[in-house]
């Protein structure tokens, strides 16, 4: 009987710990319902730490740049023609053909050659067509220089500093909203042009980038050789030399002379001094003598 009655609040123990515990549970499930219900509708939940981000921001950039290689390509090449404006026309055409431009166009003309100096920027997946083609054209290759460069990380080390930069940006625009004392927004407002401007250049140099990644360039010289003429230099008759050389001289002998005038004061000076020397050299032969 004893035994009976200790296994039947043993029982009844159990059966209320479990109680207790499905109680507790209710409450806490209540209690996060109702703190989920008191958020305005409008009103989103608060956005993860910043170091969260930036670790979500750049996994993003990186899958979203990874996928095709930022690679810059410039080049020089050098050309011997035989025929500069025919030459000069083609490569008009074929720039225009590829949907390139001229950057920067010069041309000079010399005893010894004429040339043109172009810098043309060619969209990067006609690129290699247009200097196939070029190369195909008459004329004497000098030399070429192609360079490749990857920017890739460049492209993904801005991507995620922008992201970054953006979400502090939003973050600080929230605060300001928030914001109670003059204090607190002015030192808000300096905390978002700062942002504001590291934006605007983070962005610009990611435009910069993206251009040269998009427009390859070549720096193509194009030259045309002259052949080299013995042209005698031309002088006058013998007549006309010769009253050039005597009024030269002429010319010549008046400059002496004005020259020999204009140091008058030390031809004074020097006379005075042969006067002393040579009246000092008479009194010690005199005494000599006596």
């Amino acid at each position: 009987m004893k035994q009976l009655f200790i296994l039947s609040m043993m029982m009844l123990l159990t059966i209320s710990c479990q109680q207790m515990e499905k109680n507790r549970v209710a409450k806490e499930v209540i209690s996060e319902m109702s703190a989920k219900a008191n958020y305005r509708s409008d009103e989103a939940p608060p956005p993860p730490p910043p170091a969260e981000e930036a670790r979500f921001d750049n996994q993003r950039v990186i899958s979203d740049n990874i996928v095709k290689k930022k690679i810059i390509k410039d080049g020089r090449m050098g050309i011997k023609v035989s025929d500069l404006a025919r030459t000069k026309l083609q490569i008009d055409v074929l720039v225009k053909k590829h949907g390139g431009y001229f950057d920067s166009e010069s041309f000079t003309n010399s005893d010894s050659e004429s040339a043109y100096n172009l810098k043309i920027r060619i969209p990067e997946n006609n690129f290699e067509k247009f200097l196939t083609e070029i190369e195909a054209e008459d004329g004497e290759i000098l030399y070429k220089e192609i360079d490749a460069r990857d920017v890739t990380d460049q492209f993904i080390d801005l991507g995620t500093r922008l992201k970054t930069k953006r979400n502090y940006l939003t973050r600080y625009s929230e605060l300001l909203k928030q914001a109670k004392t003059v204090k607190d927004i002015l030192e808000i407002e300096e905390k978002v042009r700062g942002l504001e401007e590291e934006i605007e250049s983070t962005v610009g140099k990611l435009k910069y980038l993206n251009d040269l990644v998009n427009y390859s360039s070549l720096e193509l010289s194009i030259t045309k050789p002259k052949d080299i003429k013995f042209i005698p230099a031309q002088r006058d008759p013998f007549y006309g030399e010769l009253k050039l050389s005597l009024s030269n001289g002429w010319f010549g002998f008046v400059d002496f002379l004005l020259f020999l005038l204009k140091l008058w004061p030390f031809w004074l000076i020097a006379g005075f001094l042969a006067y002393f020397w040579k009246k000092l050299n008479f009194k010690r032969k005199g005494k000599v003598v006596k």
